[in-house]
């Protein structure tokens, strides 16, 4: 039996080729579902999927990681990244319903052959926030003289102070969730503690269309915070809010107001809630299968139906896809393979031991992108894409799983595990201008910052 610093350095060995084969597989499929000539990226891989602009902002990032881990050659990351700002930069912003944008925002969905608007979908505020990000990272990695890496500054640069952030804000401090050419602004506005950080940091620094500080504060105002499970919470249910603008902003030991009144800072906060999704799935409310101190992670994420089954011989509503969340929901007993992954920086000692559960549990996709998106032991019906798993207590069990795999899945999974190993994507983005001035105008100070 190997035991002491032997045994810890075999566990850590074996922890970082775990890592490495779900990072390297998560990016396969941006290799796969990449447009080469446009940059753009699809949603899925269902059939007949569009583009999602978000998507193309999360590859942009995971190209400078692909380089520096080796899976992919320098000069093809250049040129898929120029290929994405060139089709951006030149994109059409008439507003058309045809269009590809407007005020320098981008349609959230567009067509994969075309790379016009898709579904009649919105102008969306926070996709083209995402997408943005992604440039300006791409504009930190590709720092050399040559005039493709200048090209790739240059464009980023245009792209970034084209977005009219105080058109969106529409006569209010709050910036709006999207716009329709058919029916105007969207009703909602960014509200409530949500994935919007990155949207505010971008929107204060723009350099031609920046919001004032009462926008972020508008923001942070209607923030809720509670007390669950012995912890204090600035609550969103789904996984995802907790992560999305983590994966660029290195918020430990930065406070804004808010956090400051509260004595921590986001990026504890997002760790507590991490320990909220794994102790509510201990404690197992609803008694779903499978649910333990290794099998957690609710988010936004495709689901086995919407529909109502039995369930320990009651009625009990499923669904597609939706932002399930924990403790209040909705759940349904699907579990997201990536909402713990991309948790990784905040608490590793609990991520590390769901993935090493669920290896043994669920396992890969025979897709080759690492685990399915999601799965459900809880499901009644049979599913042809479904799997068996064998349980702690050796009862097998078929699972439902997801058929598909999702962009926005993969790319927080390649880069929050980056961000563990070697904090690489945000040690780039402290050195990105307009995020230290989006940070800086929102009120934060502290450790890097200053």
């Amino acid at each position: 039996m190997v035991t002491g610093r032997r045994a810890t350095t075999r566990m850590a060995n074996s922890d970082d080729a775990m890592l490495d084969d779900l990072q390297c597989k998560a990016f396969r499929y941006f290799e796969r579902y990449t447009n080469p000539e446009t940059g753009l990226v699809l949603d899925s891989t269902q059939p007949g999927q569009p583009t999602s602009i978000a998507a193309a902002g999360f590859a942009l990032s995971c190209y400078p990681v692909a380089v520096e881990r080796g899976w992919m050659l320098y000069h093809n990351a250049l040129a898929l990244t120029l290929a994405a700002l060139r089709f951006f930069d030149a994109a059409d912003q008439s507003g058309a319903k045809d269009g590809v944008g407007y005020k320098g925002f981008f349609y959230h969905f567009l067509k994969a052959d075309t790379g016009t608007r898709a579904w009649n979908c919105e102008l969306s505020t926070i996709d083209t926030a995402l997408l943005v990000v992604g440039m300006l990272h791409a504009a930190q990695y590709f720092a050399g003289d040559g005039a493709a890496e200048r090209e790739v500054r240059e464009r980023a640069q245009s792209i970034y102070a084209r977005v009219d952030w105080r058109w969106a804000q529409n006569g209010q401090d709050a910036i709006v969730l999207g716009w329709k050419p058919e029916s105007g602004f969207l009703v909602n506005r960014w509200l409530g503690y949500n994935e919007a950080m990155i949207l505010y940091v971008l929107a204060l620094a723009a350099p031609e269309f920046a919001v004032t500080p009462a926008a972020y504060h508008a923001w942070t105002s209607t923030f809720s915070w509670k007390r669950i499970y012995g912890r204090e919470v600035l609550y969103a249910g789904p996984l995802f809010i907790h992560q999305f603008s983590h994966i660029w902003l290195d918020l430990a030991g930065l406070q804004d107001e808010a956090m400051a009144a509260k004595k921590t800072d986001y990026f504890a906060n997002s760790r507590e809630a991490t320990h909220v999704h794994r102790q509510y799935a201990i404690r197992n409310p609803h008694k779903f299968t499978g649910y333990e101190k290794n099998c957690w992670g609710f988010t936004a994420s495709d689901g086995p139906a919407d529909a109502t089954g039995k369930f320990h011989g009651r009625d009990h509503k499923f669904y597609d896809y939706i932002a399930r969340g924990a403790p209040f929901g909705p759940d349904d007993g699907t579990i997201s393979p990536w909402a713990a992954i991309a948790s990784l920086p905040f608490a590793p000692e609990i991520v590390l031991d769901e993935i090493r559960h669920l290896e043994t549990l669920v396992g890969h996709s025979p897709a080759g992108y690492g685990f399915h998106a999601s799965f459900n032991l809880s499901y009644p019906e049979d599913n042809t894409a479904g799997v068996t798993c064998t349980m702690l207590d050796g009862k097998q069990v078929h699972a439902w799983v997801s058929p598909w795999h999702f962009a926005l899945n993969q790319g927080p999974i390649v880069l929050m595990i980056e961000n563990y190993r070697t904090r690489m994507v945000w040690e780039q983005m402290r050195e990105c201008a307009p995020i230290r001035l989006g940070l800086q105008r929102a009120g934060f100070s502290g450790e890097w910052l200053g």
